[in-house]
């Protein structure tokens, strides 16, 4: 159970200062959280609630309304199996068991060792693509029981980590936009006047 970490809780005030309103960076600094513990704990809501001012209950409410963000210890890698009609109708039952099979757990578990955890996923929106998989959010494609045990040879080997982080790492080049390239951060409530790309020149907003 842990809050952001030294370095992290420099990032985060970074992200929370690309924001009008502290609570807009809700998203990234659960994100940030993720990718500190590999799920997001409870002490980390705390801290990041403490950051936006608002209640840990209310950053809880934004984290469990999104499928990406976990509560619990997860493996290093998370697949997840689409059994959407597309990849179900393709196969995806006959994967998922091969799955449970090889890794020896079921679905929703993990192995003893750490590496890998198993679900079932929703559409994964890759119907033409079925049956289809993610590994930490990283796709696979007409996925063969052949293609599955090669990616779990892969991942366990480690020929994969430059491609698929560890669960929780969203992106390997993290956003930093420098002070002279922001745009300014503005209060909704401090604007009265229009966007300027709203705003037409006086020659094309004059009478015909």
């Amino acid at each position: 159970m842990s809050r952001l970490s030294i370095e992290n809780l420099v990032v985060a005030r970074e992200i929370i200062g690309r924001y009008p309103r502290p609570k807009s960076a809700l998203i990234p600094l659960l994100h940030l959280a993720q990718e500190q513990d590999g799920y997001i704990t409870q002490e980390a809501m705390r801290h990041i609630g403490e950051l936006v001012a608002v209640t840990p209950a209310e950053v809880y409410g934004t984290a469990s309304f999104y499928e990406m963000f976990r509560f619990e210890p997860l493996g290093r890698y998370l697949i997840n199996v689409c059994g959407t009609m597309s990849c179900a109708l393709l196969g995806a039952e006959e994967l998922m068991h091969h799955a449970e099979h090889r890794l020896g757990i079921k679905a929703g578990g993990t192995t003893t060792d750490g590496m890998f955890s198993l679900h079932h996923a929703e559409c994964q929106a890759a119907c033409t693509e079925a049956p289809c998989l993610q590994v930490n959010y990283r796709y696979r494609y007409r996925v063969t029981v052949d293609d599955l045990d090669r990616l779990i040879d892969d991942l366990a080997a480690g020929t994969l980590e430059s491609e698929i982080p560890p669960h929780g790492v969203l992106a390997t080049v993290r956003q930093h936009i420098p002070a002279d390239r922001a745009v300014g951060v503005f209060d909704p409530d401090d604007v009265d006047t229009p966007p300027a790309w709203m705003t037409k020149p006086d020659a094309e907003v004059a009478a015909p």
